[in-house]
């Protein structure tokens, strides 16, 4: 019968069962004391608010760990948890309550006032993390540094002669079980250390737990005039003898007058073990919490039990673990128990008996071991019966209709968004992001580069039920809420980039209800900001935003007109802003003028009707035949009867030849509206910029990095022959030049990828190896560092390529050098177009060409003798090209495959 049981279990009035908070030992120990008191009513550490949310823990939903999340209603970043795991000494409690039909209540001092109190210690100026931590156990009292904090059980560690307050509290109490006659007398015995300790020092610095009791003392009153003696308290250790404790109500009350208060809501939030973990923030400063939970379940031999795990975990990494390792390695953890006077083997032991048996010393996989088992990954789980805003309720409808679980281990998620359902799940995961709740960060895509792919790394923490919460004043549904949030941080934002950044993220999160209202901000920004670098910085965003219309179907024509107008400003005041830069500003306004230049060719393409993100290599396909056509209508040196203009039309664009002088690569007439067609504005764009190009690689006012970048995106662009790279590249490495900026021109000219073109045109390696062998030696040290800056930045290929160029002396062909040139692989005079067209099976297995066409070779049209295209690492004889193309003249990867050639 409930109250009546343990003759001895009230004798001195209400049970008081002082715990270590998440203690597996003082779990099973109030388990064993519950059971055998039998009260009728349970008492527990926590907030009082939370009493209506015990019943939920009979829910089979509910599983730990979990956290009480208290926030203030008015500001719901403001906010404290109460964690819970399932070796939690309150948690027992609250089961055993449940399960039993005993009354159980929360008796800590109330969240309306601890949340109010922690807010006037911050704005105090005191550091919040000194004051009441509600779920580590560790309490303290905010704005009292001056005072001595006293830790209880590193105080009786020392005590007993130990120097480890973990170690000791494993021996006396987690490693020893309850009372195996006496189930209350563990209890008893930390009372007595506790009492001794709190006469000899008191509050212990801890001050807020003055107040913090005396509310416990009057809850305590009322549950004793309602159920008499027969109730039990589950609380920390240290607040036991305050409990016992002869006060007046009068007293109690006075120490709770005049406290501040703030409206808060409660709810029950999942929790992880590695938020257990952390010392900090709202973590409870356990070091091992999976190793905790392992020892409340085990039911017996823990040792031979957590080996055995371990020896499973490191055979699914294919580590070679046997039986055999596994008995040797509980006989060493228990021999290293016995010589150090334990009286079970402790994670210390097992942990050194893992490392030497089952790792072989090494501390890779015991890191592993660490992470998945001493600490895991395990998440808590809150049934839909928790109280929620609504915004939370969105969201778990969204989770469980797109099928993305939370889970706490990081894992990555590769999304194809031509599917409804992955398409879906971007949006969702942009809009989480629009709203600060960064549950996943996009990540680079290992198999494409096209827009259509995605790949998010994600993770559920337990503070990402807070951000949920402060997000819920944008809106009751996600969608609606991000919407409402992007408009107000449009309206907010200082700089332009800025709402260039949030209108392609409102693109990515599938918002175009929002977009009137950032399009109107960034045309009134954009027409004020007049500085070039804030621009530059904008438009990269703009344009990557065009490429998302294709793929998730949104209209993107004000955004082009936008986009369009920022490049003519940049046009016009980029070569003026490139003067008079010192080191550190040239290198930023590099970075900006490549920016702008990957920016361009997308944003040309957009305005010709190119698909600009199906494929990743469509950009660079078209980029190059642009330029090649661009070459031969203006009838340019190096545009020969041969090569293939692109010619990209309303259609998308298909490849014809162009004889040299022999068209001018334009569609004639207009569009069915009667407008000029895109392309026409797209290729104005491109060509305005080559020259702002060329005028930045001749203007001597312009650092010589960018006057070397710019030399060397015009020769990438096709739109500067390599002879007139050379004659460039020959001045600006003249005897006249000051060796410092030589080596900065070098460093814009062949930094970022520049290593092949070297390889591949041995007249600018010629040019660099004769400038850099006629350094004077002064002057040597002091471009070392950029030139070992620039060439640091190839891959291991390029740099030995280089050296082998350089070791026989490039530019070098004749007499016996250039027959040892010629045996090396790759450094024919002529291209081996056996080896090239090894390539075209790979390239059509890649793009899935044998899977849409016949493998019957058909006609193949013959190209004129000596005809080749021209790529960015010399020569390519056109047959290859047409050879790709002889399978599917028709096909819509005849981009990709361009793409690849040039």
């Amino acid at each position: 019968m409930t109250g009546t049981g343990g003759s001895t279990a009230y004798a001195a009035g209400p049970l008081l069962l002082g715990v270590r908070h998440h203690g597996p030992g003082s779990a099973r120990a109030v388990r064993a004391a519950l059971d055998a008191a039998r009260p009728a009513a349970v008492l527990i550490e926590g907030p009082p608010e939370a009493d209506a949310l015990i019943p939920l823990a009979a829910d089979p939903g509910l599983r730990p760990p979990v956290a009480l999340l208290a926030h203030a209603v008015d500001e719901p970043g403001r906010s404290a948890f109460w964690p819970f795991a399932e070796f939690s000494p309150e948690w027992v409690a609250i089961r055993w309550a449940v399960e039993q039909g005993v009354p159980a209540r929360f008796i800590d001092l109330p969240a309306t006032h601890t949340l109010a109190w922690e807010q006037g210690t911050r704005e105090s100026g005191a550091d919040p993390q000194s004051g009441t931590d509600p779920d580590s156990g560790h309490d303290s009292a905010p704005g009292h540094g001056a005072e001595v904090r006293v830790d209880p059980l590193a105080v009786l560690a020392e005590t007993a002669g130990y120097d480890d307050p973990e170690r000791w509290w494993e021996d006396v109490v987690e490693h020893r079980g309850p009372g195996a006659r006496d189930p209350f007398a563990p209890f008893a015995a930390v009372a007595e250390a506790m009492g001794a300790l709190r006469e000899r020092y008191g509050a212990g610095g801890h001050s807020r737990d003055l107040v913090r009791e005396a509310h416990m003392r009057l809850r305590l009153r009322d549950a004793r005039k309602e159920f008499g003696d027969a109730v039990a308290v589950v609380c920390g250790a240290w607040h036991v003898p305050a409990l016992h404790a002869k006060t007046t109500v009068t007293a109690d009350r006075a120490l709770l007058r005049g406290l501040p208060k703030v409206k808060t809501d409660l709810t029950w939030v999942p929790w992880t073990h590695r938020r257990l973990a952390r010392a900090g923030g709202y973590g409870a400063g356990i070091d091992s919490p999976g190793w905790y939970g392992h020892l409340f379940r085990a039911p017996d031999r823990p040792v031979e039990r957590w080996l055995t795990r371990v020896a499973g975990l490191l055979r699914e990494e294919d580590r070679i673990v046997s039986s055999a390792h596994v008995i040797e390695a509980v006989r060493l953890a228990e021999t290293l128990a016995a010589l150090r006077g334990r009286p079970l083997p402790g994670l210390g032991e097992t942990t050194d008996a893992v490392r030497a048996v089952l790792c072989e010393g090494s501390d890779v996989p015991l890191a592993l071991v660490h992470d998945r088992l001493v600490v895991g990954d395990v998440l808590g789980e809150v049934p839909e019966a928790a109280p929620a805003v609504p915004l939370q309720r969105d969201l778990a409808r969204q989770q469980r209709s797109l099928r993305l679980k939370p889970e706490a281990p990081e894992r990555e998620l590769e999304l194809d968004l031509r599917g409804e359902t992955d398409a879906g799940r971007s949006r969702l995961l942009h809009r989480l992001r629009l709203l600060g709740v960064g549950w996943g960060e996009p990540g680079r895509s290992r198999g494409s580069t096209g827009t259509f792919r995605e790949t998010w790394r994600l993770r559920w923490e337990p503070e990402l039920s807070v951000r949920v919460a402060e997000a819920g004043v944008w809106g009751t549904t996600v969608q609606a809420a991000a919407r409402a949030k992007a408009e107000a941080d449009a309206v907010a934002a200082r700089a332009l980039a800025e709402v260039t950044a949030l209108a392609e993220q409102c693109l990515l999160a599938g918002l175009p209800d929002a977009l009137p209202v950032v399009m109107r901000v960034l045309a009134d920004r954009a027409a004020l900001d007049t500085d070039v670098g804030h621009l530059a910085q904008a438009l990269p965003a703009l344009v990557r935003s065009l490429r998302y219309g294709d793929v998730r179907g949104t209209d993107t024509g004000a955004l082009a007109e936008v986009a369009a107008g920022l490049a003519e400003r940049i046009f016009v005041g980029l070569p003026p802003a490139c003067a008079a830069l010192d080191t550190d500003a040239a290198e930023e306004m590099r970075g900006h003028v490549d920016a702008v230049h990957t920016a361009v060719g997308l944003l040309t393409e957009s305005l010709a009707g190119v698909p600009a993100g199906n494929d990743g290599d469509t950009a660079g396909a078209s980029a190059a035949a642009a330029g090649e056509g661009d070459r031969a209508s203006a009838g340019e040196p190096g545009a020969g009867s041969g090569r293939l203009a692109r010619r990209t039309g309303g259609d998308g664009g298909d490849v014809r030849p162009s004889a040299e002088g022999g068209g001018s690569g334009q569609d004639s007439g207009r569009g069915e509206h009667g407008k000029p067609h895109e392309q026409e504005r797209g290729g104005g764009l491109r060509g305005r910029w080559r020259d702002v190009l060329r005028v930045l690689s001749l203007r001597d006012t312009a650092p010589g990095v960018i006057r070397g970048r710019a030399v060397r995106l015009l020769l990438d662009d096709g739109a500067l022959s390599a002879e007139e790279a050379a004659r460039l590249m020959g001045l600006a490495l003249s005897p006249g030049t000051p060796p410092a900026a030589a080596a900065a021109w070098v460093e814009g000219f062949a930094g970022g990828g520049g290593g092949l073109l070297l390889v591949h045109d041995e007249r600018l390696l010629a040019l660099l190896d004769t400038w850099l062998t006629g350094v004077p030696a002064d002057a040597f040290t002091d471009v070392l560092p950029l030139l070992r800056r620039t060439f640091a930045a190839y891959e291991p290929g390029v740099r030995r390529s280089l050296g082998e160029l350089v070791r026989r002396g490039p530019g070098d062909r004749t007499g016996e050098a250039a027959a040892q040139g010629a045996a090396i692989p790759g450094f024919a005079t002529e291209p081996d177009t056996g080896r090239a067209d090894a390539v075209l099976p790979v390239l059509r297995l890649l793009l899935g060409l044998d899977a849409h066409h016949d493998r019957t070779p058909g006609p193949a049209h013959t190209p004129p003798p000596g005809a080749r295209q021209r790529t960015a690492y010399g020569t390519t004889p056109a047959a290859t090209r047409e050879a790709t193309h002889e399978t599917a003249p028709a096909s819509p990867h005849d981009d990709c495959l361009t793409g690849v050639g040039t």
